[in-house]
């Protein structure tokens, strides 16, 4: 849903005028769909039918990357919103980039968990 919320403000702006912004978009949009993709598989119990995938490396590899580039794409964020672009937008950008630190930090959380649930499995 916090993801949703970081593309949807910035969407409904023109931030197709700054490229800073069009990648802030990629990035949420990619890891959207990604995150509802891997629900979906989890919510149906999918991955119990396909033992030969190591579910717990792909969690902790999703989880990790999506980590580092939602980081990239907050600061990113952040660093872009001013005044001086364009007023009108300003608000939503400010907005955005605040829930971008939040996914940022639900993603973190995950990646911890991810790894300890890694770490677990290796040890048997």
């Amino acid at each position: 849903v916090l993801g949703l919320l970081v593309w949807t403000l910035i969407a409904g702006t023109e931030y197709f005028l700054y490229p800073a912004f069009g990648w802030v978009m990629f990035v949420a949009v990619f890891y959207w769909v990604l995150t509802v993709f891997f629900l979906i598989i989890y919510m149906t119990m999918t991955y119990t039918r396909i033992p030969q995938v190591p579910w717990t490396m792909v969690g902790l590899c999703f989880n990790g990357s999506a980590f580092i580039l939602y980081l990239i794409a907050a600061i990113v964020d952040a660093s872009s919103v001013t005044k001086e672009l364009d007023s009108h937008n300003y608000n939503s950008w400010a907005a955005s980039s605040f829930f971008a630190f939040v996914v940022t930090s639900c993603y973190a959380g995950n990646t911890y968990f991810s790894f300890i649930s890694w770490r677990s499995r290796t040890l048997q």
